[in-house]
């Protein structure tokens, strides 16, 4: 009777095997010239026409991963059950008509989403009908090289790429640290003039190529004092480097002070005052460098800055909580909210997405920058999958960029230099509940006395830019920098 059992068990699962829907992926020689190991990711999409593109957890739609060794040009990866996917099996994934694409990750110069990462090598879209004629092997060619962006200078727009002796020691290649810088109408008029210089960081997926044709900066001005903008660009392999020192991603807060900085000075016309500006990731960038280089920096203004106290992460305290999924009574948690309020997408659906798609996006950025890895060299991951309990051993990792426990410990050592250098402002509806950790990490800043501006605004995480909005914030960096003239004279 057991043997009848066992039997029949592998019986339907060779049938539901066989059954399962195929696509084969194969690269032209063309395009890689060696065999290829790594990741192969499939894409499918019923509205997006280039799936490739997708912003990873923003958009859920169905993707696959294989990993290979020594797969050689025109030889076939067989998509079917055996992939690692979301939402579901290929066999049970929902019948209908599909955008196709498939990507071969060769992760060459560290940009960050897989699918439009420099030098991977990709299909065209295709379009397919599945139906439940799984006999149907859909076959797939890469042969398409994704292309640089290219930077396009102009007469007050430059760009600088600074080969990054740490990050290169760190990584066992060549690392760059790159900006663009936006110069000061009549800079070139006025040689002998010097200018104060604002560092800004992008949010997640931001890139400083994307500058060139943006229009004049808000932040461009202080008060009557033009100023040199240097937009930096948050973008690594791990998705976004926030610019601090990192087990997994490494010095790139030591990069940039001791490396980009005194290139900029070198290059260009500057009096010595550096001020931070950053919006969501780029919001917390500005903060963890004004804490812990607070005399490099003379303010900082972070605007809706991604989780500074993580009591409250992805509105989930991550020090008493055993399940990242689902609250008390059995819900799935919202990581994406409309107004702060109404659920979009499930923390347990960007989890899964991450899973397959499993570098450069938002989730694992975070794990890259605030874990690290074990003693067999694993890396060390906040919530455990498929279940979403929280990984014990990540939490002492995590601590050590817990701004509100860093700002608790050493206020004594920073407070003569951080009073009135900070400002925090957010929305009060936003889309990530990061309006929730500002607060609690106002609450123990008050208890400190500290010198800090807390400020909430109508709207969500993309709303609050309002001309209010900008005209409260520059001001407050306008008063750092007539605060370090004094300090300077």
């Amino acid at each position: 009777m057991k043997k009848t059992i066992v039997f029949n068990l592998l019986f339907l699962m060779i049938g539901l095997h066989l059954n399962a829907q195929v696509f084969e992926v194969r690269f032209s020689e063309e395009v890689i010239k060696e065999d290829f190991s790594g990741n192969v990711l499939l894409y499918l999409s019923k509205e997006n026409k280039a799936p490739k593109n997708i912003f990873v957890g923003l958009e859920l739609t169905p993707v696959f991963r294989m990993q290979v060794e020594n797969l050689k040009a025109n030889e076939a990866v067989t998509f079917n059950d055996d992939a690692i996917s979301y939402p579901v099996a290929l066999s049970n994934i929902e019948r209908g008509t599909y955008y196709v694409q498939a990507v071969f990750d060769l992760n060459l110069h560290g940009d960050a989403n897989i699918g439009t990462s420099t030098g991977n090598i990709y299909s065209e879209p295709i379009r397919v009908h599945l139906d439940k004629n799984f006999k149907t092997v859909f076959k797939i060619e890469a042969n398409q090289e994704v292309a640089a962006t290219v930077f396009n200078e102009t007469a007050s727009l430059k760009e600088l790429r600074v080969s990054s002796k740490l990050l290169s020691a760190f990584h066992n290649k060549e690392m760059f640290v790159s900006a663009a810088v936006s110069l000061p109408e009549g800079y070139y008029e006025n040689p002998k003039a010097t200018y104060p210089v604002v560092y800004t960081i992008s949010g997640f997926g931001g890139n400083y190529k994307y500058y060139p044709g943006k229009g004049k900066s808000h932040i461009g001005n202080l008060g009557d004092q033009p100023a040199i903008v240097v937009y930096l660009d948050g973008s690594c392999s791990e998705g976004h480097s926030t610019y601090a020192n990192s087990d997994v991603n490494g010095p790139w807060g030591d990069a940039f002070v001791q490396e980009l900085i005194p290139a900029v000075n070198q290059k260009y016309q500057t009096n010595g005052a550096n001020l931070l500006h950053g919006h969501s990731s780029g919001g917390w960038t500005s903060l963890w460098l004004q804490i812990n280089y607070p005399k490099v920096f003379a303010g900082a203004w972070s605007s809706a800055p991604d989780q500074v106290d993580f009591r409250n992460y992805q509105n989930k305290n991550i020090y008493e909580t055993e399940d990242m999924f689902y609250d008390a009574v059995g819900n799935l948690l919202a990581d994406v909210t409309i107004a702060g309020r109404f659920p979009v997408i499930s923390a347990k659906d960007f989890y899964r997405t991450e899973n397959v798609i499993y570098r450069g996006s938002q989730l694992r950025s975070f794990d890259a920058v605030f874990g690290g890895y074990d003693a067999e060299g694993n890396r060390i991951r906040l919530v455990n999958l498929p279940d979403g309990s929280i990984n014990k051993n990540a939490i002492p990792l995590w601590k050590r960029y817990d701004l509100s426990l860093l700002l608790q410990a050493n206020w004594n050592n920073l407070q003569n230099d951080l009073n009135g250098k900070i400002r925090i402002s957010v929305g009060t509806s936003d889309n990530f509940h990061l309006h929730h950790a500002v607060r609690l990490l106002e609450e123990e800043m008050k208890k400190l006395d500290a010198n800090m501006e807390f400020t909430y605004y109508p709207g969500d995480h993309f709303t609050l830019f309002t001309e209010d909005y900008k005209k409260d914030g520059v001001a407050f960096l306008t008063e750092c920098y007539a605060n370090w003239l004094l300090e300077n004279e």
